[in-house]
């Protein structure tokens, strides 16, 4: 198993749903953490009792493709070292396949897929010099398969399987390893307009956090490449 202790993970879109709930599961594991947000005022409050040693609250918009490298810089310059990247951060927005405005579509592709893209690249290095750098890309069980006509989202969460197993491919030599969490409908705010499946019935962001934190600290030799989580019977899933 790997020392959380020292170790630092980013962790992007952390102020709601899945990101805030996997900060707070490794923040209580020990982990450093640099948190990526939108609304860095607001975080730091609801974070204010917090070990301010071990946490860094950084702004982080996906669309701005500057984002990243700011970012990674200032959470290797605060804490020397980072070892683990959360790509949590997405949208979800309805782009048919006959829709004519593509103005949804690359919203998708934007943050959805060019972000963890960024993101990656600028913590690759870093991670590299780790030796057991992880990387969990928060996609979707629409990048397995498509269930409905929002066939845009489905292509932004298909792209982010591939950016997966190509990271996996690339850092493999040096210890990295990197791992697509692909959960069903998940009780969050992106989910509060879906009404064939109770919230009770979803999946709750805590154990996914507790699903990421188990590959954060699994050792090199035992690598997750795809973890499927649903909340529904589906053949296959």
């Amino acid at each position: 198993m790997l020392a959380s202790d020292a170790r630092v993970i980013m962790i992007s879109g952390a102020n709601r749903g899945i990101g805030r709930a996997v900060a707070e599961v490794l923040y209580g594991e020990g982990y450093r953490l640099s948190l990526g947000t939108r609304k860095v005022q607001e975080l730091n409050r609801e974070l204010a009792h917090w070990d301010a040693a071990r946490v860094l609250v950084h702004p982080f918009d996906a669309t701005d493709p500057t984002a990243p490298n700011s970012w990674v810089a200032t959470t290797v310059a605060r804490f020397g070292r980072l070892d683990g990247l959360v790509n949590n951060a997405g949208i979800a927005r309805h782009a048919g396949l006959e829709d004519e405005d593509e103005t949804a579509l690359d919203e998708l592709w934007t943050v959805n897929v060019k972000g963890p893209l960024r993101l990656t690249r600028a913590a690759l290095p870093h991670l590299r010099r780790s030796g057991s750098g992880r990387i969990v890309n928060v996609s979707s069980l629409s990048g397995k398969r498509v269930k409905n006509d929002n066939v845009g989202y489905a292509m932004s969460k298909f792209a982010l399987l591939a950016l997966t197993h190509a990271t996996r491919r690339a850092g493999w030599d040096d210890g990295i390893r990197c791992t697509a969490l692909c959960p069903s409908f998940v009780a969050t705010d992106l989910t509060r307009e879906i009404t064939k499946v109770s919230r009770e019935e979803m999946i709750q962001p805590a154990d996914l956090a507790r699903l990421v934190a188990t590959v954060m600290a699994l050792p090199n030799t035992a690598t997750v490449a795809e973890l499927l989580v649903n909340c529904r019977l589906e053949d296959m899933l």
